[in-house]
Order: C-alpha cells, then sequence, then structure tokens
C-alpha cells in the first residue's frame, strides 16, 4: 500500500482528478462515489471505476480522505497536515469535522511500538453528538 502524502500537490492532476476535487470541495458533508458520479455526469465522468481512480489519486496525495464508517469521501482540511488525522461524525445529522492532533498520533505510535508494531499512519474516526444536536444547545454560531 503507498504510503500516504501530506504534499497537496494539485498542479498536475489528471482532469478527472481535479473535477472530483472540485465537487467534494462544494460538497456540504462527505459524499459517496457515486453521488460524486451523479454529479459529475455533466461533466462527462460517467464510470464508477473513473470515480474511484479518481478518487484513489486524491487520496495517495492526501487531499482526500476516506471514511470508513460511512464508506465516504471529504476533501482534507488541513492541508498542511501531518498524520495523526481525526474526525468526529454527529451520529444525529452526519455533519463531519477534520481535527489533527499530533499528540494523539504519537501516543498511537508508542502504542503499536509496544506491541511490536510500527505506526504507518492513523486515522480515527470518533461517533459523537455535535453541539447543534445536542438538546438545549441550539444551532451553531
Amino acid at each position: 500500500m503507498p504510503r500516504h502524502r501530506h504534499d497537496h500537490a494539485i498542479d498536475d492532476l489528471p482532469k478527472n482528478a481535479r473535477l472530483v476535487l472540485e465537487d467534494l470541495g462544494r460538497a456540504e458533508g462527505p459524499a459517496t462515489a457515486y453521488e460524486i458520479l451523479e454529479r459529475l455526469r455533466p461533466q462527462g465522468i460517467a464510470a464508477p471505476p473513473t470515480v474511484y481512480r479518481a478518487l484513489n489519486q486524491l487520496m495517495e496525495r492526501g487531499v482526500v480522505h476516506r471514511l470508513e464508517s460511512l464508506n465516504a469521501f471529504v476533501a482534507c482540511a488541513h492541508p498542511r497536515h501531518g498524520e495523526g488525522t481525526a474526525f468526529a461524525i454527529c451520529h444525529d445529522c452526519g455533519s463531519v469535522e477534520e481535527f489533527v492532533d499530533e499528540d494523539v498520533n504519537t501516543a498511537l505510535g508508542a502504542l503499536a511500538g509496544r506491541k511490536g508494531f510500527e505506526l504507518d499512519h492513523a486515522t480515527i474516526e470518533l461517533s459523537v453528538l455535535c453541539a447543534a444536536c445536542r438538546p438545549g444547545e441550539g444551532a451553531r454560531p
């Protein structure tokens, strides 16, 4: 498996990868490959493998993340991050917040090391109830 890159170089993106990245940048939340496909049909992307190839290219560059628990994708919100990406995913409204915490990654690396493993990378998904969905909290400012 190729190591996740964080250079976020997008100048040389193939056309389809650029279209997918732009689509995810406009999306209001995570999107499945088939949702992306439907939105990009008018631009000439007509088959799921085309979307999946583009998503793989974007994930290798670190500009898109796959949310395993949702089987969906989001554009990276932290273009200069290292490892230790985490996502808080509201189980009520589906909102997603990306954050990076190097301390968490360091702790996970130490835990893996104590078990005889070397951490390559970690993506953490937290199932949460966001402030807007908690009773009495109201809408976010």
